[in-house]
């Protein structure tokens, strides 16, 4: 009985990994990843700086919502920020009755000083 055989297995590509790990699948579908304009009134003071704000799916990554952003609008974003909001229990009014928010996860898009997006 021998503790080292002499057999080697055939090396395992490392592209066939990537491909098998949930996280790194690169055919997802653009059209989910953003959910809809998150328009505030901070979100739209920063519309006149270049900056777009969208609420996006929960595992969407900066690279997903980059590739969104280009193929729905046909713009090229400098920049992608993600902000993660998580959700909580507050208390409301005046009645002390806990109410529970829902968390969002908002992306924001930094353009190009040229480039625009028409939400409307």
């Amino acid at each position: 009985m021998a503790l080292f055989g002499k057999k080697k297995e055939a090396p395992v590509e490392k592209a066939a990994v990537k491909a098998t790990k949930p996280g790194l699948a690169t055919n997802h579908n653009l059209h989910d990843v953003l959910v809809k304009p998150h328009f505030t009134e901070k979100s739209m003071n920063l519309g006149d700086k270049n900056v777009y704000t969208f609420e996006v799916k929960r595992d969407a990554t900066k690279f997903m919502v980059r590739d969104a952003v280009k193929a729905l609008y046909n713009v090229t974003p400098v920049k992608v920020n993600i902000v993660n909001k998580l959700p909580a229990k507050r208390l409301r009014g005046s009645s002390n009755r806990m109410v529970h928010v829902q968390g969002v996860k908002k992306a924001y898009v930094y353009l190009k000083k040229g480039d625009s997006i028409s939400l409307v």
